[in-house]
């Protein structure tokens, strides 16, 4: 029998119960509801409503007002603060997710080191690490001379009167799931510790003025470990990737109040910490010879700036009844479809052979954009002619087996030109724009896998 004042709240989607129960009956999660007393109003709570009179009332403003741009604290990281939007925004609250052992806390580090030595006051608090393993990571890295200041501790009263005592400018809690307040009964990384901890943080950023980055743990699955609400309580959710057994890192926004969400952020880990990518598109592609059947190079758009990202395939006759459909770092259901246009609309007979699709570098590729490039991929592998050592690939493919136009043709087209690219295999609609650059116009796909089995770049 429940304890008087007693609520279950399940650990994964943060529902709450006012009774035991095997499964969740908010997201269906077996063995998920874990008791918690109810106490006094917690951190994050809201207080007790006031009267209109004693609120003044509810004022209105109309949308005709100028409104003036919120500043930025550029922290020196210029990968960082592309996709912050232009830098940090002052009181604002970030959170920043990745695998274990990605490289948050050195990124982080990297960050504070950066913006101290540009005159910002900012602070450094550990959950998970000794003030001495944090400083010698930071000598490691060449860092130990920037005016950070650091502290370990997990005490969310501690941490914030120690932010209220100096006027910091940034502070990052690593990690949130660390964080936990006295005034309630829960454990540790529970989502109501977790929500608790954050809301207070939030709240403290907003009214001091304190840029705060929160670090949060991931799921299995690649989400933001506690409760969903924590994503929406902060500005700004940061998503730092990297695939294991190669050294570059992405960062992207996956919610930015304060800035685009589809910007990322290139870096490449080493053994003096992350190094920023000024030039990703020369990081992506193969350097040296000439160019074999499969390899497509895709000239895409990751937020503002151009990418060369390299698209190797192999089709291969199928050892077994059933083919493989193996696909790293592009949309499966997106080769499914490419796949049926190539046997349906240009007569590739693939339905009995297998498939496999990379993208080189661990990049993960999301634009329709990238369909031309991977059917052209895919067609010169198994046709077993290659494509131009010069030549770029990009158009959106529709099931008629159109080849459409994409946005942004110039800028693909010149990032291409500058890394010494002459020509692109692009839909009809794509205009050069640049010197010394064709275009092989394609209206359909027939028409592209005309040109690679023929060699017709003309």
């Amino acid at each position: 029998m429940a304890r008087d004042g007693a609520i279950y709240v399940c650990q994964g989607c943060g529902g709450v119960a006012t009774k035991w129960a095997g499964q969740c009956p908010a997201c269906g999660a077996w063995n998920s509801l874990v008791e918690e007393l109810q106490g006094s109003r917690p951190p994050g709570a809201l207080a007790p409503a006031k009267s209109a009179k004693a609120r003044g009332g509810l004022s209105f403003e109309t949308l005709d007002l100028e409104t003036i741009a919120p500043p930025r604290l550029v922290t020196g990281i210029a990968e960082f603060d592309r996709v912050c939007g232009g830098g940090v925004v002052p009181g604002s609250a970030i959170l920043v997710g990745g695998d274990p052992g990605v490289g948050k806390s050195t990124l982080l580090l990297q960050v504070c080191a950066a913006a101290a030595l540009n005159g910002a006051k900012v602070a450094y608090i550990s959950g998970e690490e000794a003030v001495e393993q944090v400083r010698a990571r930071a000598q490691r890295m060449g860092l130990g001379h920037a005016a950070v200041k650091l502290a370990a501790e997990t005490a969310l009263r501690d941490i914030i009167e120690g932010l209220k005592r100096e006027p910091f400018d940034l502070a990052v809690i690593d990690s949130i799931q660390t964080m936990w307040s006295d005034q309630l009964e829960a454990g540790p990384g529970s989502v109501t510790q977790v929500r608790a901890a954050a809301g207070e943080l939030v709240r403290l950023a907003k009214k001091r003025g304190i840029a705060v980055v929160l670090v949060g743990h991931v799921t299995k699955d690649g989400q933001i470990a506690g409760p969903r609400v924590v994503e929406h309580m902060v500005d700004a959710v940061l998503s730092f990737e990297g695939e294991r057994g190669y050294p570059f890192r992405i960062l992207r926004a996956a919610k930015n109040r304060f800035g685009a969400t589809d910007e990322i952020g290139v870096f490449e880990m080493g053994d003096s910490g992350l190094r920023e990518v000024k030039n990703p598109s020369a990081l992506f592609l193969n350097e040296g010879g000439e160019r074999s059947a499969g390899a497509a190079v895709f000239a895409g758009i990751e937020g503002s700036r151009p990418v060369l990202v390299e698209f190797q395939a192999l089709v291969a006759p199928s050892a077994y009844g059933t083919p493989r459909r193996a696909v790293v770092g592009w949309d499966s259901g997106r080769l499914a479809m490419v796949l049926a246009v190539l046997e349906s609309r240009c007569g590739l007979s693939l339905g009995n052979r297998d498939v496999y699709l990379n993208v080189a570098g661990g990049l993960r590729i999301t634009e329709p954009a990238a369909d031309l490039a991977a059917a052209a991929a895919l067609a010169s592998s198994a046709l077993d002619t290659p494509l131009p050592q010069d030549c770029v690939v990009f158009g959106e493919i529709s099931l008629s087996g159109d080849v459409r136009t994409v946005g942004r043709s110039d800028a693909r087209i010149k990032e291409a030109k500058k890394l010494g690219f002459g020509r692109a295999l692009a839909p009809n609609g794509a205009i050069a724009g640049e010197a010394g650059f064709a275009i092989a116009p394609a209206v359909r796909l027939s028409d592209a896998i005309r040109r690679i089995s023929e060699g017709d770049w003309g």
